[in-house]
């Protein structure tokens, strides 16, 4: 057969026929221009079978139109499954432009939600590394020229690292607090003094005794979680929770409780009242009983024991220790469901506004103006700046929000990540390379096909002949069962066939490589028991017809190889990609090509030569006596092969069926060797009735020559059922 399809190849008219198409098809884009270029159009029906079909252009239109995944579109409504494969073979309607593939969107909010944990874990880290190195500092200067000691101390008191200079900060460290004139006592904020004053340096930078009291530095900690937390972590619950029971008690008025914002978040956290409510507002709650009626929410009354002018009694306390008790389980209850919605509300947030974004502009548009449009939804008070579908990004690859802006991130989303000389390269700052990977932008700033290791067409093909495959035959549960695990493996290929990047990621995961060949019909075992080495096949050069996978006998493994958007280097590219046919489709075409080819000149001199390859090629495509019945060639090949009289066609459809079934295991007409036997069977038999002593149908399909019939006649008998 290989020599044979090969001596077709090189005949001139099918050698020019076939160079035409591989160079043009790839430039046509819309149907009118592949039905109007008579060349291509007549090349790729008669490679289909649909020859006589050439003329129906309009007809042909609306097949290559039809939507193959809309069970009620045009192709599918068609019995003959010729239009649908033909309509599958090339793709009109374009590949799909999207933000991001579902594997891009998981990978990212795995990586945001991830970030909530490292961030605790690195909070954690500079915790103990100051409280280990705390204690031997010595000198100012030593506390300032570690970056990571000054970095806590400033943050913790909620000052910004990077722009306080070493000289100002020591200057503060070593004041003199009882002198006004002092550089802590004339700074702009009492945050400075604050500082000063948690330390013991002298004027000179010694250390006056301990540099800082258990109490001051157990401050720090509480400080530095709650000025380093970007979200409601268990540690930074922790953190509240020790920070109000040692400040709460001790406020003498409800005013001067409400005055400490982290004692007023925590008033409003546990008793769900809004983040805008006054401050005024919560006090008067906390201890007068006719504005918390007219307000409705009298529940702060109970727990604070604030008189209606909001002092509290001599001798007593803003709470006792049972309130406090109390008042912990309602706050952690409270902290703990904000705490699960912070995190949900980004993520379904992100999950909503990710697949509706068609551009860099959709992508930077504020949550507030994208539900201000949606006139069925009112979420202008829903959703804060962190939930910002950047913000979840740019957290999602460790980087602040302060770090970049706007223009800037719109540069580096239209970058090319693959473009050494592009502006996110030219940062030289991997996780703003990864973050511009993490979407599929243009240059222009729109969205673009995800280049995948097989286009979104050929895997939808692929998870449609898998199916098939594995429910032919059935009926009743097995069918349900067997449609069922297909579903599995389908959605398990889909989703990898996304992550897939090198030749070496695809053939290292076995799952993958048995569901592309079981999709084209291939027993991945035959391949041990034949000897065939799958990775020579992948690393083939195509264009090389000596290469290891074009010197197969069986041309369906390079087309496989073709179906995959590999370079030379076993590296995913655009290179091979095709616009209206992928690369895979347009080699299966040409081997149609030539195998219609073959069996039209080998039927020229012999009709049973022609109905032999006619049935080696439909037999793994069979699955039901009727459709040997409905084909006028299958049923010719079937009555020659088994001698059935004219009286067979008189009997009615169902009796015809069941003494095909009798005949042909239906069920291994996949298998070559047992096509192999039924067309042995008919070409003896074939011969024997028109006085041929060779088969030329056998010498094509499986190299025999010069048999006589008689001989193939008595082997027929032997080994066919």
């Amino acid at each position: 057969m290989k020599t044979s399809l090969t001596r077709v190849a090189n005949e001139s008219t099918v050698s020019r026929d076939t160079a035409y198409y591989e160079e043009n098809i790839g430039n046509v884009t819309t149907v009118d221009e592949f039905v109007n270029d008579y060349r291509l159009f007549s090349y790729a029906m008669k490679a289909y079978g649909l020859e006589d079909m050439t003329y129906a252009k309009a007809f042909m239109k609306k097949i290559l139109e039809s939507d193959l995944t809309d069970d009620s579109s045009f192709a599918n409504s068609l019995t003959d499954t010729r239009y649908q494969d033909f309509a599958a073979a090339f793709n009109f309607a374009g590949e799909t432009t999207k933000a991001q593939t579902s594997v891009q969107t998981d990978t990212l909010l795995t990586a945001y939600q991830d970030s909530f944990t490292a961030e605790e874990d690195d909070i954690q880290t500079e915790i103990d590394y100051y409280e280990k190195k705390i204690g031997s500092i010595t000198s100012v200067d030593q506390l300032i020229g570690d970056s990571r000691l000054r970095s806590y101390v400033l943050e913790s008191f909620g000052l910004d690292a990077t722009y306080t200079s070493k000289s100002y900060l020591k200057q503060v460290l070593t004041s003199d607090l009882s002198d006004p004139d002092s550089v802590a006592n004339k700074a702009s904020s009492d945050t400075w003094r604050e500082l000063a004053a948690s330390f013991s340096f002298n004027t000179d930078g010694s250390v006056n005794g301990t540099i800082q009291t258990t109490d001051e530095i157990e401050n720090r900690r509480l400080d530095y979680i709650y000025n380093a937390s970007t979200y409601p972590s268990d540690l930074l619950f922790e953190a509240n929770q020790t920070y109000w029971e040692k400040n709460a008690a001790s406020a003498t008025t409800a005013t001067e409780l409400v005055s400490d914002e982290r004692l007023l978040s925590y008033v409003k956290t546990a008793f769900g009242l809004r983040d805008t409510i006054m401050a005024s507002s919560v006090a008067s709650l906390m201890s007068s009983e006719s504005f918390a009626s007219v307000y409705g929410n009298t529940e702060l009354l109970d727990y604070f024991n604030f008189e209606t002018d909001g002092t509290v009694t001599s001798g007593e306390s803003a709470l006792s220790s049972d309130q406090i008790t109390s008042l912990a389980s309602r706050y952690k209850t409270a902290f703990q469901e904000d705490q699960q919605a912070a995190v949900d509300d980004a993520v379904s947030n992100f999950e909503t506004r990710i697949a509706a974004v068609t551009s860099i502009d959709d992508f930077l548009t504020t949550n507030s103006d994208y539900y201000e449009s949606d006139d069925d939804v009112n979420n202008d008070d829903t959703y804060d700046d962190v939930t910002e579908i950047w913000n979840v990004a740019l957290r999602a690859y460790g980087i602040d929000p302060d770090e970049v802006t706007k223009s800037e991130l719109r540069k580096i989303l239209a970058s090319d990540a693959d473009d050494a000389k592009s502006y996110v390269n030219s940062l030289k700052d991997d996780r703003f390379v990864n973050l511009a990977k993490a979407f599929n932008f243009n240059s222009e700033g729109d969205t673009e096909v995800p280049l995948l290791v097989q286009s979104e067409n050929v895997i939808n093909g692929y998870a449609t002949a898998y199916t098939d495959q594995k429910t032919r035959f059935l009926t009743g549960t097995e069918l349900t069962d067997a449609k069922d695990a297909a579903e599995t493996e389908i959605e398990y290929y889909k989703t990898q066939m996304e992550t897939i990047s090198t030749i070496d990621e695809f053939l290292a995961d076995s799952r993958l490589t048995n569901f592309v060949l079981e999709a084209k019909g291939i027993d991945p075992e035959s391949l041990k028991n034949e000897d065939l080495d799958l990775r020579k096949m992948f690393e083939s050069d195509l264009t090389d017809p000596k290469s290891y996978v074009n010197s197969l006998s069986d041309g369906t493994f390079a087309e496989i190889v073709a179906s995959f958007n590999f370079d030379l280097e076993g590296n995913l590219s655009s290179d091979p990609t095709g616009t209206i046919q992928q690369r895979g489709d347009t080699l299966e075409t040409v081997n149609k090509y030539l195998r219609q080819t073959l069996e039209e000149e080998q039927g020229d001199s012999s009709e049973g030569v022609r109905l032999a390859l006619y049935f080696q090629r439909m037999a793994p495509s069979i699955t039901s006596a009727y459709d040997i019945l409905g084909d006028s060639a299958l049923l010719e090949f079937f009555t020659t092969a088994y001698s059935m009289s004219d009286y067979f066609s008189s009997q009615d459809v169902e009796k015809q069926a069941s003494t095909v079934s009798n005949f042909i295991d239906l069920e291994q007409l996949q298998d070559p060797d047992y096509v192999e036997k039924l067309v042995k069977r008919y070409t003896a038999l074939y011969d024997t009735e028109n006085g041929t002593t060779d088969s030329a149908a056998l010498s094509i399909l499986s190299g025999v020559n010069s048999i006589s019939a008689d001989t193939l006649l008595a082997v027929a008998q032997l080994s066919a059922k």
